[in-house]
């Protein structure tokens, strides 16, 4: 498996209120205008997954495995050609500021490892900046 960690971000928000708002799947909808239409598409949303489109790779499912209150929140990957799995911890600074990581790991197979790397890890630093724009209140 390969790693693919974002830079830490802070997000000017209670810990409890950012951890509520990104562990419920459906407030996703609320960042659906921050996310490139040409890249992504047709978002389908519920508490504990979501659903779109991404070409060339086609449909992909994320969904919610594990849920630490406040802190973390773990998400496998279904319906995709390699194995992904996705985290995001949340770590408080002062009572209205958190910190923010979110991390992938791919299973890579050594073709594909140079084609994807810089790809991914593009896509877990704008999520990690989608993720720490948005308002939390």
């Amino acid at each position: 498996m390969t790693d693919f960690t974002s830079e830490i971000k802070t997000i000017p928000y209670n810990q409890e209120k950012v951890y509520e708002m990104l562990s419920n799947m459906e407030n996703l909808e609320k960042m659906k205008d921050k996310i490139p239409y040409d890249k992504i598409q047709d978002f389908t949303f519920d508490r504990d997954s979501c659903s779109f489109s991404v070409n060339p790779v086609g449909n992909v499912k994320f969904s919610i495995i594990e849920r630490e209150p406040a802190k973390t929140i773990k998400f496998a990957a279904e319906k995709t050609p390699i194995d992904v799995n996705m985290w995001i911890q949340l770590l408080p600074v002062t009572e209205n500021e958190t910190k923010m990581k979110l991390t992938v790991k791919a299973n890579l197979n050594p073709f594909l490892k140079p084609m994807l790397s810089k790809p991914l890890q593009e896509g877990v630093n704008k999520i990690a900046d989608i993720l720490a724009a948005v308002p939390y209140n």
